[in-house]
């Protein structure tokens, strides 16, 4: 199948540049012209998707190909470009920075040239004149195979500044698509784990991405930011599709194991006689997940029901399995302890046998205490805050057999965290670590599958299915 939906890579020299600024004020700019946009991320990064979103109306979604491989980023791109007028991209950290030890893949500068899209660069001036030139030319010229289309040149100080560095940049032959200048309202809060997500700042939020699109619309050249978009290469694969790709995976298993044999008798439904019904947390505390996740539970026949830990005392009538992904349990640990009825639903859920996945937050919130505060208590462990930040991709293999893969099963992952728990895996650990250090990590207990590697589901789609099946026979 070939498709030609219009995109271009918002990307950047380095990390702090202002590449979610110009990424999230184009979408919000482009949407405020009537486009349907669809907005992406490279690499794992949850929290600007969710401004993404919030720009555009639609789910920000990550294209990694290290979680998932270089072979299904044209298809997860084209799932979430379905029915779009155009979509952005915003890369991460540099262009050409990627997975550690592993050249260039997981770069923006990968992805891109697997989109046969062009490239935005976007280049703090702040500090530069006459030099931006040498810079841009050698982010241009580094690899032939990524078509940088134009520069937006950002924290420009004044016009005589901005007059600077265009003549540098004219005489380098590369088009200046726009000019930002300085503008603290636009910034957005950061904390330990980077920026403040969305659903914590509320109208604040809007109020930036509102500012983000000004800024767009008033310093850049959007008739020529889509020109270069429809410029990008007809992409020769199909759209992913959560469907068609359990149809495609081995019944009730990942790909490397057997099929869950169902009980005697009849599966159990939820009233209303959907499939199981699985439950997810959300709300301000668990923020990060990934829109695959959810598709694919409901593919395989879960009903999804999501819940805040925040607010809700009792999960979802007929619960039959409970995801919990990652977020900020330990910025909100009073409130989510102090919503005891909720805690003892989730340790009668866990403790009775039901299958529950949990990542990171979800490990912490499952733990017996966190920061002192008394958690779920489902696991015997025990999780504080840290000073060190714990960040990288993983490459995994499950060592114990579990409600979401078989012991064997081979996944990669993400670690992004400032908290420890202690012990920091159980009798029956989730994962053992083969890069970049060898180690076992997480929980398996009973239904329970916790560990605070993160990981992309569409990579192994027959986790869900693994998942959903013991929801029914659990």
């Amino acid at each position: 199948m070939t498709s030609a939906v219009p995109r271009l890579v918002v990307a950047a020299p380095s990390s702090g540049s202002g590449k979610t600024t110009v990424a999230t004020g184009l979408m919000a700019a482009l949407a405020g012209r009537g486009l349907a946009v669809s907005p992406h991320k490279v690499g794992p990064d949850y929290i600007d998707p969710g401004y993404h979103a919030l720009a555009t109306g639609r789910v920000g979604r990550n294209l990694d190909a290290y979680l998932c491989g270089p072979e299904l980023v044209g298809p997860l791109f084209l799932h979430g470009a379905r029915g779009c007028d155009i979509a952005v991209v915003e890369g991460v950290m540099g262009l050409y920075d990627g997975a550690a030890g592993e050249g260039e893949l997981a770069s923006t500068a990968q992805v891109a040239k697997l989109l046969r899209a062009p490239v935005v660069l976007v280049v703090d001036a702040s500090s530069q004149s006459r030099s931006v030139a040498a810079l841009v030319h050698g982010f241009v010229s580094w690899d032939p195979e990524v078509r940088v289309g134009g520069v937006i040149l950002n924290k420009v100080g004044s016009d005589r500044h901005e007059a600077l560095l265009r003549e540098a940049l004219d005489s380098a032959g590369v088009p200046v698509l726009g000019v930002l200048r300085r503008v603290p309202r636009v910034e957005t809060p950061s904390r330990h784990l980077g920026l403040v997500p969305v659903a914590e700042r509320g109208a604040q939020a809007v109020e930036a991405v509102a500012a983000m699109a000004a800024q767009v619309s008033d310093g850049c050249d959007l008739e020529a930011l889509v020109g270069l978009a429809r410029s990008a290469g007809a992409l020769e694969c199909a759209a992913w599709d959560a469907g068609e790709v359990l149809r495609c995976s081995p019944p009730g298993a990942t790909a490397s194991g057997p099929p869950l044999s169902a009980p005697d008798g009849p599966r159990p439904r939820t009233p209303d006689g959907l499939g199981p019904r699985v439950a997810v947390a959300g709300g301000a505390a668990f923020t990060f997940s990934y829109a695959e996740h959810a598709e694919l539970l409901a593919a395989a026949g879960a009903e999804v029901v999501v819940f805040d830990p925040l607010r809700d005392e009792e999960l979802p009538e007929g619960t039959a399995g409970l995801v919990v992904g990652g977020g900020f349990p330990e910025v909100y640990a009073s409130e989510l302890s102090a919503n005891e009825p909720l805690r003892k639903a989730v340790a009668e859920l866990a403790l009775g046998g039901a299958p529950v996945a949990a990542e990171c937050a979800g490990l912490l919130y499952l733990c017996r205490e966190l920061d002192g505060l008394p958690m779920c208590g489902v696991l015997d462990a025990s999780a504080r805050m840290s000073e060190r930040l714990t960040l990288g991709y993983r490459d995994a293999v499950a060592v114990t057999d579990s409600s979401l893969a078989v012991a064997g099963t081979r996944m990669r992952g993400h670690e992004f965290h400032r908290t420890v728990v202690e012990p920091g895996a159980g009798v029956a650990p989730a994962w053992g670590m083969r890069a970049p250090e060898r180690r076992v990590e997480g929980f398996v207990e009973r239904g329970v599958h916790a560990s605070y590697l993160h990981t992309h589901w569409a990579s192994e789609p027959g986790v869900a299915r693994r998942f959903v099946e013991r929801c029914r026979t659990s």
